[in-house]
């Protein structure tokens, strides 16, 4: 229903690269370049500012952009619904989810998703990723909703949402009320880390190369199996810990816990569905859809 030519160009904007959103889309280069001219001419406007083999967003693209994520949004709920009303929804779904989706976003998404589809039985384990990636290929589980991505040829990953991992420490440290450090200095602090397997862990070890550093070189006073046992630590110790911004609203709009910024480290992931490789069973699949759904509402 939606224009094509919005989809391709929301998927340059996310991308900003042409290429990739030929790859994504399965159509030619230039076929992108021609969909872009055409809504640049029919706008009167430049979308996109090119600078050699890099783009970026004019004002023009950026409020384009706006109103593209909200016109597929719509587009994509008047999809499921209209699909619901042709099928009857009845089944067990096993579903994973790793230890930050499962205590901090996934309750709303089960919640609405049993309110449209109540004769759907969902059950849930939990674990860190490692775990749900092997209960998966034990099918113990049909669907994973997991924080790291392994090269594991068995499993399918799609893009869930977005996450950024911050540093954190409890409101009266000595870093509290500082604005940024720099990461060498990050040595001279404790830490508190997740366990061997956490996907958090892994996610925050590769950053840290990009700064020189890894979590072998940070002092750790103590390492705990789950985000609610290292803010709690946090709030009684004068150790420090990178955590998902997902996890601390609470703490952050209470001022029992700060962000520290660090100088030149940016730490974001996707959240993944997993599968086995092929097609998602129906009620996965539906499930899918509407968590995906759910986060371009909100």
């Amino acid at each position: 229903m939606a224009d094509f030519r919005l989809n391709v160009f929301y998927t340059v904007a996310k991308r900003l690269s042409f290429t990739k959103a030929a790859e994504e889309l399965y159509i030619s280069q230039p076929a992108v370049t021609k969909h872009i001219r055409e809504l640049e001419q029919q706008y009167n406007s430049k979308l996109f500012d090119r600078n050699g083999n890099k783009i970026q967003l004019t004002p023009a693209g950026q409020v384009l952009l706006n109103h593209t994520e909200a016109l597929l949004s719509t587009y994509r709920a008047i999809d499921f619904d209209m699909n619901a009303l042709l099928q009857k929804h009845k089944g067990l779904l096993h579903l994973g989810a790793s230890t930050t989706i499962s205590q901090y976003l996934i309750a709303p998404i089960l919640a609405g998703f049993k309110k449209k589809f109540n004769e759907i039985e969902l059950k849930l384990v939990t674990g860190n990723t490692e775990q749900m990636e092997k209960a998966l290929i034990a099918k113990e589980i049909e669907l994973g909703i997991v924080e790291g991505r392994s090269k594991n040829q068995e499993i399918s990953y799609s893009d869930f949402i977005q996450d950024e991992i911050v540093l954190v420490c409890n409101k009266n440290h000595a870093l509290a009320k500082t604005a940024e450090i720099d990461p060498h200095t990050l040595g001279n602090h404790q830490f508190v880390v997740r366990e061997q397997g956490s996907g958090t862990r892994q996610v925050i070890d590769h950053a840290l190369r990009t700064v020189d550093l890894k979590i072998a070189d940070l002092p750790v006073e103590i390492q705990l199996g789950n985000t609610e046992s290292i803010k709690s630590y946090l709030m009684h110790s004068a150790a420090i810990a990178f955590l998902s911004i997902h996890s601390i609203n609470k703490e952050l709009m209470n001022g029992e816990l700060r962000v520290i910024d660090v100088k030149g480290l940016s730490i974001t992931r996707s959240f993944y569905f997993i599968h086995l490789q092929g097609q998602p069973d129906p009620l996965s699949e539906k499930l899918m859809r509407f968590a995906k759904l759910h986060y371009n509402l909100k």
